[in-house]
């Protein structure tokens, strides 16, 4: 059962220049500064909800809300206000800001203690840095094969990339593959038919001074798998006794792994353990929301902490040497886990989002919450603003580019590298060559 919203503070405002940070729930999820007077992004169609945002938590018309965490400069020079969950790896309350007649109304349906500082992203990276985590990581360079070839990337295409860093002179230390190599969703160590050896692709990366990087969504199961058929007691099931259901894509309803189930833990740990040995040690863990789904699983555990400890089942099998990447990932309870975070929604070769819900892919929506979330950079993770894309086809590559470049954070490239011009050349070249991030 939901809990109550319960006031939290009153806050005097000038409603001209005030300004509320909005924390959405996870990778995709819009966030940034708002004016009193905006329309916050929100969810456009039931499906993206789910996919994309905190599932069965709405918004009141006329109100800003943070998911753990949100900010407000009353923008009458009075200190900003942070008011945040005290241990957000565990819980995340809602919290909820009305203003009306010149005062914001602040309430949350869980505990939340408050903070104060100058300036929004400021105060939001002292509230990081005081979690006392370790400094990350600095990020490799990568090339992924996502936004050239998306599901129907070949073994080829890999190995006409492979050269082409060569004969670029392209400083790319990763080589990641992505959606496209596996039959099916769950079922990751079953080749489709466009790739002839995953071990024997990461041989060829690897004989080339490269590293071998690969992408999995680990929480969902596509139900025409062969883990759905053969092992349906795997998947999380709703209160009523169905399935819990994650979303709809890759034109399928997807279910979700009970990773608290012994034996389907046992299989996930084989299935990275695999990978491991044959050569890829940079993992681009994806969908991740779908692990902190509410559902009934085979130990009574909350959705938070059995997203953890599917996570920490991943790390273990992958050893602490490995490069961990999370996307699409439920943000302040992922605190600790991973070297870097995607921070944004997807990026496309357009600049504008489908329905224009900015969760969805666009250079608009992920420009919006990768600024609005760069207070993480350096300090709870290493930010990836999502890849470059360079190609003359991409619409404003340009400022595209110089977003990736100001985030500071993880470059990977993610073009048909034959496809560039010089100018496409020269700046992934230069993005590639800033250094360890």
């Amino acid at each position: 059962m939901p809990h109550p919203f319960t006031p939290v503070a009153s806050v005097p405002v000038d409603p001209r220049r005030a300004r509320v940070h909005e924390e959405g729930w996870q990778s995709w999820s819009p966030s940034g500064a708002y004016a009193l007077d905006a329309y916050p992004y929100r969810p456009t169609n039931d499906n993206w909800a789910t996919v994309c945002y905190r599932p069965g938590v709405g918004v009141p018309a006329g109100a800003f809300q943070g998911e753990g965490l949100l900010a407000l400069d009353p923008g009458d020079g009075s200190p900003v206000r942070l008011w945040a969950a005290p241990e957000p790896t565990r819980e995340a309350p809602s919290i909820r800001l009305v203003a009306q007649d010149g005062v914001a109304e602040i309430s949350a349906d869980g505990p939340v203690k408050e903070y104060t500082g100058t300036g929004i992203q400021e105060v939001l990276a002292d509230w990081a840095a005081g979690l006392g985590l370790p400094a990350p990581r600095p990020a490799p360079t990568v090339w992924c094969s996502w936004y050239e070839y998306f599901t129907q990337v070949t073994e080829d295409d890999i190995h006409e990339n492979l050269r082409a860093m060569e004969v670029l002179d392209l400083p790319i230390d990763v080589v990641q593959i992505d959606d496209g190599y596996q039959r099916a969703l769950g079922d990751w160590l079953t080749l489709s038919g466009r790739f002839r050896s995953r071990a024997g692709i990461a041989d060829a990366i690897r004989a080339r001074g490269r590293r071998a990087g690969i992408w999995t969504a680990p929480f969902l199961v596509d139900p025409s798998s062969e883990l759905a058929e053969r092992h349906p007691d795997w998947l999380v099931r709703s209160a009523d006794g169905g399935l819990a259901h994650a979303g709809h894509n890759w034109d399928h309803d997807l279910n979700v792994l009970d990773t608290t189930h012994p034996d389907a833990a046992a299989y996930l740990t084989d299935v990275f353990r695999t990978l491991r040995t044959e050569g890829y040690d940079y993992f681009k863990v994806d969908f991740l929301y779908a692990g902190a789904l509410d559902g009934v699983r085979h130990q009574d555990v909350d959705a938070l902490q059995a997203y953890r400890s599917g996570i920490e089942l991943i790390r273990e099998a992958i050893g602490a040497d490995a490069y961990l990447l999370g996307c699409g990932a439920p943000l302040l309870p992922s605190i600790g886990l991973f070297d870097a975070m995607r921070v944004s929604p997807d990026t496309a070769p357009h600049r504008r989002p489908e329905a224009d819900d900015y969760s969805q892919p666009g250079q608009d929506p992920a420009e919006f919450t990768g600024v609005g979330r760069q207070w993480q950079h350096g300090r709870l993770w290493v930010n990836d603003p999502d890849c470059l894309m360079a190609r003359p086809a991409v619409e404003t590559r340009e400022r595209w580019a110089a977003h990736v470049e100001a985030t500071g954070g993880l470059v990977a490239s993610s073009d048909r590298l034959l496809s560039l011009d010089q100018w496409g050349v020269e700046t992934t070249r230069r993005l590639l060559a800033g250094g360890e991030r």
